[in-house]
């Protein structure tokens, strides 16, 4: 294929979703992740598309999709990934002991997890606290007798990805302490962890601040995409579950950071220890 095709092809799926990662155009185009580096920076040059880590997002500021601020809804994002956010979810209820407090934040994969948790008796007694109205049902509807399983819902404003967000959820949960979080997010770099909803980072940071230890849920295509809000820096995760399309270079970064890293293809026991 030529460098003017696979430009066309690049602008092509920038315009439909209004924006793409390196990782998704290495798979489609079947060329290397420089090569695509290479295009995008020639249609940044040219002003068709603005080149950020990670891609590249629509050079129209009007453009929805892609932007730092676009929030997709939770039915949206359960269609992204599933079958890495199942395993991502299966490596994480692995964690899970009973006798512990944790906490579920909002998102698709977090929501596996909670799945996992509700047919697995053999993880009761459990409390778990969760600003997440899908996370909160599934649990309480568990498919195995809900004896021993205890859900604190925090209470709030409702979001797109149906999230409890804002000071009533935010001061609740500075009474309360948990072993661990299990937090989902929109994207994460080497600057940290983010989300385009500044009230759900506000309330993100509040799950933070009431746990013992940080475990984040992100499959591969959340490395590089941007969010309006910083939830937290990696300096702050513990663990990182993942899957193994996780690039090289953001596995170093997350190493770097002290963050362990959880994978599909990890043999060995990564318990994680509290901070």
């Amino acid at each position: 294929m030529l460098a003017s095709q696979r430009q066309d092809r690049i602008l092509a799926e920038v315009r439909a979703h209004g924006a793409v990662r390196v990782a998704d155009l290495v798979d489609r185009l079947d060329v290397s992740e420089m090569t695509v580096r290479r295009d995008i920076t020639e249609l940044d040059r040219a002003g068709l598309v603005r080149r950020v880590h990670g891609g590249a997002v629509s050079a129209d500021p009007d453009a929805a999709a892609g932007r730092p601020t676009d929030e997709p809804a939770f039915a949206e994002k359960s269609t992204w990934a599933t079958a890495e956010k199942r395993d991502i979810a299966a490596l994480a209820a692995a964690t899970v002991e009973p006798g512990q407090a944790i906490a579920l934040s909002a998102g698709s994969t977090v929501h596996l997890l909670a799945q996992r948790i509700a047919a697995d008796p053999a993880l009761r007694p459990l409390t778990v606290v969760t600003n997440s109205l899908p996370v909160a049902h599934t649990l309480h509807h568990a498919a195995v007798d809900p004896a021993g399983l205890d859900v604190i819902l925090s209470g709030g404003t409702r979001t797109p990805s149906d999230a409890l967000v804002g000071p009533v959820a935010d001061t609740a949960l500075t009474t309360l302490r948990v072993d661990r979080l299990f937090l989902g997010v929109h994207g994460l770099d080497e600057s940290g962890l983010m989300t385009p909803n500044l009230a759900e980072a506000a309330t993100d940071r509040a799950l933070l601040r009431c746990a013992a230890a940080v475990t984040v849920l992100a499959d591969h295509t959340k490395w590089g995409v941007v969010g309006l809000a910083r939830i937290a820096a990696l300096e702050e995760v513990d663990v990182v579950v993942t899957d193994t399309g996780l690039p090289e270079p953001a596995r170093a970064v997350l190493a770097d950071a002290g963050c362990a890293l959880l994978t599909p293809d990890d043999t060995t026991d990564h318990q994680p220890e509290e901070r």
